[in-house]
């Protein structure tokens, strides 16, 4: 046991902690009850366009011409390089085609419209999408001009009964990037080439927030069950408290500061998950074996002992561990900031949580030695009470 002048008082600052705790988790709670979260494209659904230019981008320059296209939330962010560029936007980019050529057909008839867009059948291998237009003729469509070669490649223009078929070599998507790519290199003189263009839907964004909110409940069942076998119960209720005071904190944070909130940063919540664990548990270890180890003390000198003993440790694993995360934040670029930044809150909260939430869970849970010894043998009970 180290002396007593040595060992820190945690146990004597607990309530006021546990006031914080409190505080931060009800302002936490309320925010995303009446905020929410920002979420992000993959799971709101939407579209996503990587762009190469020949030259730094200019990121100012990339987003008004976004504003001026009208596209909804659009977000323009440098990835890999100063000169790749990933434009992410909540609108499918069919629409913006689409409603080009509503405004065309409009001129042509007032009861055209665009009946269905489908996929190029199979035997229609060099086209990609057919679209079906309804109250407009095909010699109408050929005359109009409306199927720019450069951005829809080869056409196929038929009637089909009451409608009339376009079949279209270039997928929507990527005719309204070139419309895009051409709009940027006219405002940055760059020249600019398409890397990739892709949709996610709304009900795979969906499938995914729902996805991964199911995994972090899993995880903290798993947790729960790991250290009720591994310890005790009140050390997996601990744990487990603790875990989650850590994430509604770090949900909270995204939810004040309508920072958006995608996959990587649920990735890194899950890695708060586990960070903030590690911690506790060798905390928890420590803690189970000072009870067994000191004859004399109460449950707070046995948890001030343990946090003491383990505090230089605790730091020194939080400090590197930040100085990292504050590497990539700075230096990782957009793309990764969201991910870097959930994970300096949470190793932050998750530090503070295996000192003060599990240990003061512990402390009000009233656990002592005779929690932690083992349950005797069946026999050895019937020695006992034998005379």
């Amino acid at each position: 046991m180290l002396p007593e002048s040595k060992v820190i008082n945690f146990m004597g600052w607990r309530k006021t902690c546990a006031t914080i705790s409190i505080v931060l988790l009800l302002a936490s709670i309320v925010s995303l009850a009446t905020r929410g979260l920002e979420f992000g494209l993959d799971f709101t659904g939407g579209s996503q366009v990587e762009l190469g230019f020949d030259r730094p981008a200019d990121l100012s320059t990339i987003r008004s011409v976004l504003g001026e296209q009208g596209l909804e939330n659009p977000v323009a962010i440098l990835f890999g390089s100063d000169s790749e560029v990933l434009i992410r936007t909540q609108d499918a980019l069919s629409d913006g085609v689409l409603e080009q050529l509503e405004e065309g057909l409009a001129s042509l008839s007032e009861s055209a419209t665009i009946a269905e867009v489908r996929n190029a059948a199979s035997d229609q291998t060099q086209f990609s999408e057919v679209l079906v237009f309804n109250g407009v003729s095909e010699s109408a469509l050929r005359s109009a001009d409306l199927f720019d070669p450069r951005y829809y490649g080869r056409t196929q223009i038929a009637t089909e009964g009451e409608s009339v078929t376009v079949a279209v070599e270039n997928a929507l998507d990527n005719v309204y990037s070139q419309f895009l790519i051409d709009a940027l290199e006219e405002a940055t003189g760059a020249s600019i080439n398409l890397r990739r263009s892709e949709f996610v839907g709304p009900q795979v964004g969906e499938e995914l927030r729902d996805q991964g909110g199911l995994g972090m409940l899993f995880a903290l069942a798993v947790v729960m069950i790991y250290v009720a076998i591994r310890f005790q119960y009140k050390f997996s209720i601990g744990a487990v408290l603790a875990l989650v005071h850590d994430v509604i904190i770090v949900l909270g944070v995204f939810s004040l500061l309508r920072l958006d909130f995608d996959l990587t940063v649920l990735a890194a919540v899950l890695a708060v998950i586990g960070y903030s664990l590690n911690d506790t548990i060798v905390v928890f270890d420590r803690v189970r074996e000072n009870f067994r180890k000191m004859r004399r003390g109460t449950t707070n000198e046995v948890i001030n002992t343990s946090l003491t003993q383990t505090l230089e440790r605790t730091l020194l694993t939080s400090l590197t561990t930040l100085l990292v995360l504050l590497v990539l934040y700075f230096f990782g670029g957009e793309l990764i900031s969201g991910f870097a930044f959930a994970l300096i809150v949470g190793v932050l909260v998750g530090t503070y949580s295996s000192v003060y939430v599990s240990a003061n869970i512990l402390s009000a849970m009233h656990l002592t030695k005779e929690d932690l010894m083992p349950p005797p043998k069946e026999g050895e009970e019937q020695e006992e009470l034998a005379p």
